[in-house]
């Protein structure tokens, strides 16, 4: 039964990303449709949407960790996907662009039971285990980013508002099969009174933050992904400005990445973990980003990017590995809220990186560039993946920092 359950968990993770991808082909017409304007108009009210389901999952990703801390893990993932199917269902009779608002912002409330779901693997994951299984969530996110895109695409040639039924239809099918094989993992004795001082981003981080050690991977964790995040937020500006690709070359370069991340982070993370450990492959792996990062920087030849791409995904490793750390620093009954302090994280990077990499990218691209660098985004990119190794180097010099293996 376990292994359905993990099946699930991952499903879930899997939809969760594909709702994000699988509506982007779409949402340009659908915006124009409800409310009127040019593509211009539609990429502005498109970047609110965008905004508002970060900024939601921002706040939310705490609250539902602490709700399944003291409730459990199985009704917080079961009911958030009924709302869920019920979101997709409005989106697609949206009539108005008041509605999609809407529609996001429950949407992004929903999402955000990634920390849940993270909390699940925790509880049902030995020690030895969990950078592995962290890596499992981590390639059924990346495959959903993948898979998203690609079906939102065909599905599109149907109308803008095909994507949303199908989305609706899967998250109830999953949440049918959910029901039958999800157990409850959240023991009497490990159940944690629901305190509403801590089920915000704010009052979870400080909480949290008291662990020993964790404060210090909490902003490793934090620059790290805003790093990361450079690849979505810059990619297709980047190869377009640099090489002169296509849309189609464009979206193949980055479902090579996608499958290189998942590949990584699904198969070849049990064998990096069992040959240098959690501690070293979070400290070699940081470094081993810079590299690439700089790579990525200033190379000229769009062959040679192709070639670098499934390098760069090796990098990957860290975030399970470093998740696995910090999982191993709380108790058994606030692994919830654990997983949704760091799902507010990534939210942040969510709403910071492209903005912050953008305007990089428009300043050394822009007319009157003082010098024409597409590439700047990654080395600023190269810049903070360095600050995050620096204070991970420093936490493991500190007796209450140090990782375990």
């Amino acid at each position: 039964m376990q292994n359905k359950a993990v099946t699930f968990i991952l499903i879930t993770l899997t939809l969760d990303a594909m709702g994000i991808g699988l509506i982007l082909p779409v949402m340009p017409d659908l915006i124009m449709e409800v409310q009127g304007g040019d593509i211009a108009n539609a990429a502005l009210w498109g970047g609110i949407l965008s905004a508002l389901f970060a900024v939601m999952q921002f706040l939310f990703s705490p609250t539902l960790g602490s709700l399944s801390d003291r409730f459990g893990r199985r009704p917080v993932l079961l009911v958030s996907l009924g709302v869920m199917a019920l979101d997709y269902v409005l989106m697609a009779v949206a009539g108005t662009i008041w509605l999609l608002l809407i529609g996001r912002v429950i949407g992004g409330i929903t999402a955000a039971t990634h920390s849940t779901a993270s909390a699940f693997m925790a509880d049902i994951s030995p020690r030895e285990k969990k950078a592995q299984n962290f890596g499992l969530i981590s390639a059924a996110f990346g495959a959903g980013f993948v898979l998203g895109p690609v079906i939102g695409g065909l599905l599109a040639e149907l109308g803008p508002r095909a994507p949303f039924w199908a989305a609706a239809a899967l998250t109830a099918a999953n949440l049918v099969f959910g029901y039958f094989v999800l157990p409850e993992t959240v023991t009497p004795e490990n159940r944690r009174r629901l305190e509403w001082s801590r089920a915000n981003p704010v009052g979870a981080f400080s909480y949290i933050s008291k662990l020993p050690g964790l404060t210090a991977l909490m902003v490793v964790y934090f620059f790290y992904q805003i790093s990361n995040m450079v690849y979505p937020a810059v990619w297709a500006y980047y190869t377009s400005a640099n090489f002169g690709w296509s849309p189609g070359m464009i979206g193949a370069s980055l479902a090579l990445y996608g499958i290189s991340i998942a590949v990584t982070q699904g198969l070849l993370i049990r064998r990096i973990i069992a040959r240098f450990g959690e501690r070293r492959t979070v400290y070699f792996g940081l470094l081993y980003n810079a590299g690439t990062l700089i790579l990525m920087g200033f190379i000229s030849s769009g062959w040679l990017l192709l070639v670098l791409t499934p390098f760069a995904a090796l990098g990957a490793v860290v975030a399970p590995a470093l998740s696995a750390v910090m999982s191993g620093r709380a108790d058994d009954n606030q692994q919830g809220e654990l997983q949704g302090v760091l799902s507010s994280i990534n939210s942040i990077g969510m709403i910071l990186a492209p903005v912050v990499m953008t305007q990089i990218f428009w300043f050394f691209t822009g007319h009157g560039a003082w010098v024409y660098l597409p590439g700047a985004p990654f080395l600023l990119a190269m810049v903070l993946m360095l600050v995050s190794w620096m204070v991970y180097s420093a936490s493991l010099r500190h007796p209450t920092g140090a990782a375990s293996e």
